[in-house]
């Protein structure tokens, strides 16, 4: 069978196991299945109660109002919507199943962070580092083993936590591909590899967790391909010394992850690369320009007089860097009255021209408690889950970013529909 046949048969099983058994198989039992191209050209977009009940948890105001009166009947993907790693509030992140569920509820792009294998295979995991916390690599022993740190269990008389660290680059492609996902977490009092894969936070679930397909980033660039989606891959800051092995540079790397859309026939119009490290995005922008000219610089680094100032986006952008893209935070402040207003980060990167997007909408958990890490710079504004619309309105209408990652893409689709927005 080959990679793309596998990938359809693994996403036509994964339908059925979560519910849209209607969507494959339909009157007859003799039926026969539909290809997964069919079926996404079948999907309509599912938005689910989530939008609702936050637009009834918001405060009163005109926002509110405007949304309760959106007509929700026919909502259609947007690109404003990015899955960020799939569907994660719910769904184990960087899955086939993940992705699935983002690209239901309307995500018009979806992520796949990119990580290498020791192989010197790319996959999707939101670390080099996090197959621990991220999948059951810890409850089976000959891979356990093999990780950088294998599963120590907690001491409970004196209170040490279990230990374990294990990364893509400890096992090979063939070896990743038999893990499971899980919900990114770890119980750290867990006394065995089993216990371990706990801790799931309770705002989460697993109830969708029982089954998470993990893939390669080409198994991820067919199965979008075939939902319908575009692509934003990040390549993730390696944890090993570069280059790996001696010989195998950032570079190549940078490269590979590129190369293999070009491989698969994607136009560069429907990629988004991005990383944290300038290097990255700058190599993109001179060494592969088609794909460069949307490439992504991520940033989260503490506001200083330098990395705000208006003269620090006008060299990025003359360096050849079009997209921005700051954690929530960084782009928000309040004004005098407590209203979310944008930063002067903000500001200066829209007179700079830079196209923003934000990350990550629903990362937090509730919102009672003032946003967490994410609206760290606005938390004294924040105190209710329907909050998640202001955030969101502000970024949108003031800020002017073009898209927003969520952690449940239905939400930021929603947003999309009601405002008018592509």
């Amino acid at each position: 069978m080959n990679l793309r046949a596998s990938v359809v048969t693994l996403v036509i099983a994964s339908s059925l196991a979560i519910g849209n058994v209607h969507a494959i198989e339909q009157g007859s039992q003799a039926e026969k299945p539909r290809t997964l191209k069919q079926h996404a050209k079948r999907q309509a977009t599912q938005l689910g109660p989530r939008p609702f009940w936050l637009v009834e948890d918001m405060d009163d105001g005109t926002l509110k109002s405007t949304l309760q009166a959106c007509n929700a009947g026919r909502m259609k993907p947007s690109d404003f919507s990015i899955g960020h790693r799939g569907a994660p509030l719910q769904f184990p992140e960087h899955t086939a199943e993940s992705y699935m569920a983002a690209a239901r509820m309307g995500a018009g792009i979806v992520e796949c962070d990119v990580a290498f294998t020791k192989d010197r295979e790319l996959v999707c995991r939101h670390a080099q580092n996090d197959l621990h916390t991220t999948t059951n690599i810890v409850a089976i022993p000959e891979l356990n083993a093999k990780c950088t740190q294998p599963f120590v269990p907690a001491d409970l008389a004196s209170g040490t936590s279990a230990q374990a660290e294990c990364r893509t680059s400890d096992i090979t492609l063939e070896e990743f591909k038999t893990l499971e996902g899980k919900m990114d977490a770890f119980n750290p009092m867990a006394t065995t590899p089993e216990e371990y894969l706990g801790g799931t936070a309770n705002w989460r679930t697993d109830l969708y967790a029982s089954r998470g397909t993990v893939l390669s980033h080409q198994e991820s660039i067919e199965l979008l391909q075939t939902l319908g989606v575009k692509f934003t891959p990040e390549l993730k800051t390696p944890v090993v010394p570069m280059p790996y092995e001696g010989e195998y540079t950032q570079q190549d790397y940078a490269r590979q992850m590129i190369e293999d859309y070009v491989q698969a026939g994607v136009h560069p119009r429907d990629v988004w690369p991005q990383s944290f490290l300038l290097d990255d995005v700058l190599f993109w922008v001179n060494e592969m320009p088609e794909f460069g000219q949307q490439a992504v610089f991520l940033d989260e680094e503490p506001h200083t007089p330098q990395n705000t100032s208006l003269a620090y986006m006008q060299d990025l952008k003359a360096q050849g860097v079009q997209v921005l893209a700051p954690a929530i935070w960084k782009m928000l402040t309040l004004d005098g009255h407590q209203q979310i207003v944008p930063s002067d980060y903000a500001k200066n990167a829209q007179a700079a021209g830079l196209d923003m997007i934000a990350w990550s909408m629903e990362r937090s958990g509730p919102l009672a408690s003032g946003g967490g890490w994410y609206h760290q710079t606005i938390s004294d504004a924040i105190d209710n889950d329907g909050d998640v619309f202001t955030v969101i309105d502000v970024l949108a209408q003031n800020v002017g970013v073009i898209g927003i990652f969520s952690d449940w893409p239905a939400t930021t689709t929603f947003y999309a529909n009601c405002m008018g927005l592509k």
